[in-house]
């Protein structure tokens, strides 16, 4: 399968009833994580059915799309005429929309204050090599927030097994993409000081197809996130772009000048009585 059939795949496995599950809890997770980052350009890497940026209020907001996932553009027009999100207020629904390469983005070195890779490491021909540029076009102190499906889950579980018997059991998720473990991602993150400050998992519900199955099975999340909380179907991950050297000295010097003044205010109150 292209990489272009398999972006057109999980498309269009979202708007099945398990697809609108996760997509549903992932918006949540997303909404909540971008609200309060603040600085002046924000970026989303794929998946236009995701809105992963509507509750972010910086100047420059972009959806970008590679070459395989260039068709998905094409309902985004009718997308732009925006949403209520309270008093009145209307804001565009989706951030106007780029083409281009993941592993080179056209952005400057350090010009960017929030990335959010809603599956693109999954889909991305050099995961590697995607996250690389997404550190590079990262200011520090800047944000990336990372959304991939649990292999380690019951979903990936179902999944594996229909990889297996092909020919006899269908595929539960799009057979397109590779899974990234969230532990082999959170190396990832270290090795390039994106320093991971919130991560979270969900969708705890048996792989079923019918949303009437979905439903009934509702009262399993709170039990999962309690008792095996690594076991949710997607994970998320929100990582802070970390220059420790250069924080480390700053914090250093202010420290001294605090750490000599101290004692002459003391020894003066001390004479005084």
């Amino acid at each position: 399968m292209t990489r272009e059939a398999g972006i057109i795949e999980l498309a269009s496995w979202l708007r099945t009833p398990p697809g609108r599950y996760l997509l549903a809890w992932e918006q949540a997770q997303v909404d909540a994580a971008v609200a309060d980052v603040f600085g002046f350009h924000a970026l989303q890497l794929g998946l236009p059915a995701l809105d992963a940026l509507r509750a972010n209020r910086m100047r420059e907001r972009w959806l970008a799309l590679d070459v395989a996932g260039a068709p998905l553009a094409a309902g985004l027009a009718d997308a732009q005429g925006g949403v209520a999100v309270g008093d009145g207020e209307k804001r565009s629904r989706a951030a106007p929309a780029l083409l281009c390469e993941f592993d080179e983005l056209p952005f400057a070195s350090a010009s960017l204050d929030l990335v959010v890779l809603p599956h693109a490491l999954e889909l991305a021909r050099d995961p590697h090599a995607c996250l690389r540029e997404v550190e590079r076009v990262l200011r520090p102190e800047g944000r990336v927030v990372i959304l991939g499906l649990n292999p380690a889950s019951s979903w990936g579980l179902r999944q594996n097994v229909g990889r297996l018997g092909r020919a006899s059991r269908p595929s539960f998720l799009p057979r397109s993409g590779d899974f990234i473990g969230y532990w082999r991602l959170r190396d990832w993150l270290r090795l390039l000081d994106l320093e991971v400050d919130a991560a979270r998992f969900g969708c705890y519900r048996p792989p079923w197809k019918t949303e009437t199955w979905l439903a009934r099975w509702g009262f399993i999340e709170p039990i999962g996130a309690r008792w095996w909380p690594v076991l949710g179907a997607v994970y998320f991950i929100s990582a802070v772009k970390r220059r420790s050297g250069i924080r480390l000295i700053g914090l250093a010097r202010s420290n001294k000048r605090r750490a000599k003044a101290a004692p002459a205010v003391a020894l003066n109150k001390h004479h005084r009585r």
